[in-house]
């Protein structure tokens, strides 16, 4: 009985591959007609694509096109050389070196520097000696600092 269960199992397994190598055939035929499916729709929408396109372009002329993108770029040219001789600097006013009147600015501007400069008064030097150790200066700063931080803080506080 145990051989025959053995060679049962083993006729199932053979079946079961069968069966398998079936499944993965269909599937794979399945598959091959999708893609036959969807390229005959491109293909067919591809035609059409075609068709209208050349529609659009009975009416164009390629020597038509030519002609005219060359009248564009001349009515271009034409536009900018309107818009350069507008925009040109008029010979008005050229009668002055300007070479000699930016030297000119700059000398009336060192002169108006200077007489500010003599109306500068330097503070005096402190007669007092500095302190020896700046350490407890330094530290008086920052206790100072903290008690200012803590009394903004009371003050937001006392806002908010």
């Amino acid at each position: 009985a145990a051989l025959q269960a053995l060679k049962r199992k083993k006729r199932y397994e053979k079946q079961l591959s069968q069966i398998d190598g079936t499944l993965s055939t269909i599937e794979f035929q399945r598959e091959a007609l999708e893609n036959s499916h969807t390229n005959t729709e491109v293909l067919k929408n591809m035609g059409y694509a075609a068709q209208a396109m050349k529609k659009v372009h009975e009416n164009m002329d390629l020597n038509k096109i030519d002609d005219l993108m060359q009248d564009i770029t001349e009515q271009q040219d034409v536009a900018q050389e309107i818009s350069d001789a507008i925009s040109s600097r008029a010979a008005f006013g050229d009668e002055f070196d300007e070479d000699e009147l930016m030297a000119e600015l700059e000398e009336l501007e060192q002169e108006e520097l200077n007489k500010a400069m003599k109306d500068v008064r330097l503070p005096s030097v402190p007669s007092t000696s500095l302190p020896s150790r700046p350490g407890k200066l330094l530290a008086c700063h920052l206790l100072k600092r903290a008690e200012d931080e803590d009394e903004m803080k009371k003050l937001a506080a006392w806002a908010s």
